[in-house]
């Protein structure tokens, strides 16, 4: 089996955390961020055993950059 590596962001939202997958814009949530991060993986996983070929070369040929952010606060 083929193992790819993508990017997860998870955030506090409420009392549950969300967890998105940037590069195939799948979003998922859970009480935990570690329930929020194993209920993206099982998206992801089943997104990726169901959408064609076509599909997922689409999602995943855009560019995009994860990058740290400064700017100045008053």
């Amino acid at each position: 089996m083929k193992r790819i590596t993508l990017t997860a962001v998870i955030e506090r939202e409420g009392d549950g955390f969300v967890a998105l997958c940037p590069e195939l814009d799948i979003a998922s949530q859970g009480g935990s961020k570690d329930e929020a991060r194993r209920n993206l993986v099982e998206a992801v996983e089943g997104f990726l055993e169901a959408a064609s070929p076509a599909e997922i070369k689409s999602r995943l040929g855009a560019e995009r950059y994860v990058e740290d952010l400064e700017v100045s606060v008053a």
